[in-house]
């Protein structure tokens, strides 16, 4: 086993922990600019996987506690972190990127380093993190598909459709543009995501 404390094992979890604190924060601005844009149950979607890269972040911060004999020590990191701007479909196109990179190459990679120094329990962590953030880039595919095809609120089957600040639910091919029920826009429906995607 590779000691800790010159290990790549330690760089890459304060890397991570440093990314995914980001990626929350991130998350969170998608947040208000979906609502911004009248996409209300996006916003809570989207503060859901920020809720997720926090978990992630606790996780690393965990970790690097877990296996140093330092106390109150920097540890210094180089990485990418990307800052992007624009329109709520630029920014999850550009979200979509970041998971894709993060579930195929930061964390496998990072996994891998792991494992060949001795750490297989923080190796699991990084593939954890990397199975959850495939997850995150696949359901957003699916939003970004649907907002750019304009199918988020009509699909060509009668869909049941739930409104995510009442709980009225009604059945039709297209959503309403106001809730009958409890007069809030079409943003607060419940979007329909295919869990199955990717499998």
């Amino acid at each position: 086993m590779v000691e800790f404390k010159s290990s790549k094992t330690r760089l890459n979890l304060a890397r991570a922990f440093a990314g995914e604190c980001q990626d929350g924060a991130k998350y969170q601005f998608l947040a208000k600019q979906a609502e911004k844009e009248g996409y209300a149950y996006l916003k809570t979607l989207f503060k859901t996987h920020a809720k997720n890269e926090m978990a992630h972040a606790k996780k690393f911060f965990d970790l690097i506690a877990e296996y140093s004999d330092e106390k109150n020590k920097n540890i210094d990191i180089s990485g990418g972190y990307a800052f992007c701007k624009g329109d709520l479909l630029t920014s999850i196109q550009d979200t979509i990127n970041v998971e894709d990179s993060q579930s195929t190459v930061v964390y496998p990679d990072f996994a891998k380093e792991a494992e060949d120094e001795g750490y297989p329990d923080i190796a699991k962590a990084f593939r954890f993190a990397g199975t959850v953030e495939n997850c995150h880039k696949l359901l957003l595919e699916q939003v970004l598909e649907q907002l750019q095809n304009d199918t988020m609120y009509s699909k060509k089957q009668p869909t049941k459709w739930k409104c995510s600040n009442c709980g009225f639910e009604h059945t039709d091919k297209d959503c309403w543009d106001v809730c009958p029920s409890c007069d809030m826009g079409q943003g607060y429906a419940e979007i329909k995501i295919d869990m199955n995607s990717g499998d």
